[in-house]
């Protein structure tokens, strides 16, 4: 069987499941060489979302990136072209991804910098305090959007009239979901002040989220991906279909699953330490699948999702 192997040696699914420890033992030397030059930070597209605010539509996932592996991981990602940060008070990383971005030397106002509610601080007071520590750990004086990360058990409604408030005050540009149910949303929608602008869920081609995908159009609601290669779960970087796709196209297989979830009009946010594999998710806008390709991944759904011990 084929393996998608970087000038290390490793392939990217074993990569993305390392610890940060073996990313700061391959330190910096191997990794440079890999890079492609710097991408302008213009030449991501940038969706709309529905309270008018532009949302960059491939960004930077953060979740494990901590210590001096996150603040130069995000510092050389925004160097190359990343706008979009996303980050979460549980990855317990605030204050790298924070550091980082200063390092990155890119104005603030440049950034579209995204963190969470954690399930801890549910409530209308606690929201607020939860808010402002995530804050002062980014070290910033707003954020472009805020997510209520897992709405399951304690008084998720509170914290969203908690975000309502801080939306009006100019402190959170955009307001959202992540992982909610349709009941949750259907509720949401019947009572918020503010619309959802995002909902920020699994997908992946084996996890495609299609009735999900459909829900969120119909609402006005912009579609987010976490862990758009399912972590290399289910031997996605050597599936058949999509490695013959890349194949054809003269790009990996992360690539053509980027692209999947570009041109189905869906934010992607992968998640690497790599500087090698930060360039190659820049390079999406290159090429296009026909759509006899996008059938083809279609079966690929699995329908359950990869990641049965986050339910």
């Amino acid at each position: 069987m084929n393996e998608h192997r970087d000038g290390s040696g490793m392939n990217r699914r074993q990569f993305l499941q390392a610890g940060a420890a073996s990313a700061v033992v391959m330190g910096l030397g191997g990794m440079e060489s890999l890079a492609a030059p710097a991408t302008p930070g213009d030449a991501i597209p940038w969706v709309t979302l529905n309270n008018g605010l532009k949302m960059p539509r491939l960004g930077l996932g953060t979740m494990t990136l901590t210590g001096d592996v996150g603040i130069r991981s995000v510092a050389e990602a925004i160097g190359m072209g990343y706008r979009l940060i996303d980050t979460a008070m549980i990855y317990t990383n605030e204050v790298e991804v924070g550091k980082g971005i200063k390092e990155s030397g890119i104005p603030r106002e440049k950034l579209f910098v995204t963190s969470k509610l954690w399930k801890t601080d549910m409530g209308y007071e606690n929201a607020k305090r939860g808010f402002q520590t995530s804050l002062d750990k980014l070290q910033m004086e707003y954020l472009d959007l805020y997510l209520i990360h897992r709405p399951s058990g304690g008084d998720w409604k509170g914290s969203w009239k908690a975000m309502e408030e801080l939306y009006a005050q100019g402190r959170i540009k955009a307001i959202g979901m992540s992982n909610a149910s349709f009941a949750q949303m259907d509720e949401l929608l019947a009572d918020a002040k503010v619309k959802p602008a995002v909902h920020q869920i699994e997908t992946h081609a084996f996890f495609q989220e299609d009735k999900a995908h459909a829900y969120l159009k119909q609402h006005g609601i912009q579609h987010e991906a976490w862990s758009p290669f399912a972590e290399g779960r289910h031997g996605m970087f050597d599936q058949a279909t999509l490695s013959s796709i890349g194949k054809k196209h003269g790009k990996s297989v992360a690539q053509v699953c980027l692209r999947w979830h570009y041109q189905r009009g869906i934010v992607a946010i992968p998640r690497s330490r790599q500087k090698a594999h930060l360039a190659e998710n820049l390079r999406i806008f290159d090429f296009e699948l026909a759509p006899a390709e996008m059938a083809a991944i279609a079966p690929l759904n699995l329908g359950v999702t990869q990641f049965p011990e986050w339910t």
